[in-house]
């Protein structure tokens, strides 16, 4: 039977609630210690926002649970990916990880600079021939970064819903940084994607695991205009379908019936979606819980209203196509401008609460309450201080890094990316 771990944690005993978590789920017959790991590192939005990013506990717990059971520092790294809307370098600081990396003395690489990057067949060879969808999405094909070959791989998603999957977690944490340029033409297409992007994580990781923070989870539609709560439940397995499976079921949702993803996966015995067949370790209670969440369709906000007329609506005909074409960049500007620009600076006060909680309170006084790397025995943070989280409320600050976050867009959109490398 499928094993997925679940664990109960507080901020006082998070660092060995990860150590537990991690070796409930037998991560240590997945990941090599002969090999290199990469730590995906989720970045769902480049501002703090709860529920949204990987956390930086999260993050170091799973780096000194690696340390205490003898892995190799030099052989782990964090591991991010760009996308046309998010600052990866502007989120790494934002939300902390960082910090994290830098105190751990981590390499921290970024997939777009400088490394090189692959064609799927020449990665996977004939195991193309199977993909559900990517074939038709990228008829010339597509690249994926070179130094994944051989490498593990341990995820590290939050506990939130998808305004295009419904939940997003594991199986969505690849879709960064295997797919390199033009992602956005796989939305119509992106629970088919999901698989296919399993089944080449499935070819080329020495290795595949997933930790999952649930102490805060975000209800609506995700993965950033959230209503976040604070949940205390953090999720590990080696298969990145029944975490996902035991994720929605916590969230309200059945896995198999209402996410086609993972449906899909469990039909192609790429993991196993059916919750009833998956045996919870660790605090087994918790598959119990249901949290009840609306999901991402009942409060939609303007953009993902019109994301969705757009990839499978009214709007389909008119304007998707321009989103193939040097026209493309219309709708990344048009993305950076309601979320930045407006939906973050009005819906601050929605928050505030979580901010005041023992999690907020530790994400605010972080970089003051660091334990140093080498002390692997220090369960957790009994003092949190008393200063909660806060997210920049002055109008100002908020425009001025919308502006350079939107220059940058317009800059690196792939679409004058690639105008420019031909020109070379």
């Amino acid at each position: 039977m499928v094993n997925v771990a679940a664990v109960r944690t507080s901020p006082e005993t998070v660092l060995d609630d990860y150590h537990r978590l991690m070796n409930l789920a037998e991560y240590q017959n997945h990941i090599d210690k002969t090999a290199d790991t990469a730590l995906k590192i989720n970045i769902s939005w480049h501002f703090f926002y709860p529920g949204s990013s990987t956390t930086p506990w999260q993050l170091d717990g799973v780096i000194r649970t690696m340390k205490r059971d003898g892995y190799d520092s030099r052989l782990i790294h964090g591991c991010h990916n760009r996308t046309v809307v998010i600052d990866a370098h502007l989120g790494e600081r934002e939300n902390k990880q960082v910090t994290v990396t830098d105190a751990h003395g981590l390499r921290n690489l970024h997939l777009y600079e400088g490394e090189e990057w692959i064609n799927i067949r020449d990665a996977v060879g004939d195991l193309a021939d199977n993909f559900l969808c990517l074939n038709e999405v990228y008829p010339k094909g597509f690249m994926i970064p070179k130094r994944f070959i051989g490498e593990n791989i341990i995820h590290l998603p939050t506990i939130k819903t998808h305004i295009f999957t419904t939940t997003t977690g594991a199986m969505k944490n690849a879709f960064g940084g295997l797919l390199n340029e033009k992602r956005h033409w796989t939305h119509p297409v992106i629970h088919e994607t999901l698989v296919d992007l399993l089944m080449i994580q499935k070819k080329i990781h020495r290795g595949v695991f997933a930790v999952m923070d649930g102490t805060f989870a975000g209800d609506g539609p995700g993965p950033r205009c959230m209503l976040p709560y604070v949940k205390n439940v953090l999720l590990a397995s080696a298969d990145q379908v029944a975490i996902d499976a035991v994720a929605a079921k916590l969230m309200g949702f059945d896995p198999l019936q209402d996410l086609k993803y993972v449906r899909l996966a469990h039909e192609l015995e790429l993991g196993c979606g059916d919750v009833k067949n998956i045996e919870i370790v660790g605090d087994e209670d918790v598959i119990r819980e249901n949290w009840s969440f609306v999901g991402p369709f009942k409060k939609m906000t303007f953009a993902s209203k019109m994301q969705h007329k757009i990839y499978w609506g009214p709007l389909k005909k008119p304007l998707e196509w321009s989103l193939k074409t040097v026209l493309a960049p219309w709708s990344y500007i048009a993305s950076v401008v309601y979320h930045d620009f407006f939906w973050y600076p009005t819906h601050l006060k929605r928050v505030k609460k979580i901010l005041a909680s023992k999690w907020g309170k530790l994400f605010q006084n972080w970089e003051k309450l660091i334990i140093p790397p080498d002390d692997l025995r220090t369960p957790g943070w009994r003092d949190v201080g008393e200063e909660p989280a806060k997210l920049n409320q002055k109008s100002y600050k908020l425009l001025a890094r919308a502006f350079g976050i939107l220059g940058k867009t317009i800059k690196e959109a792939p679409e004058f990316a690639a105008k420019k490398r031909r020109k070379k």
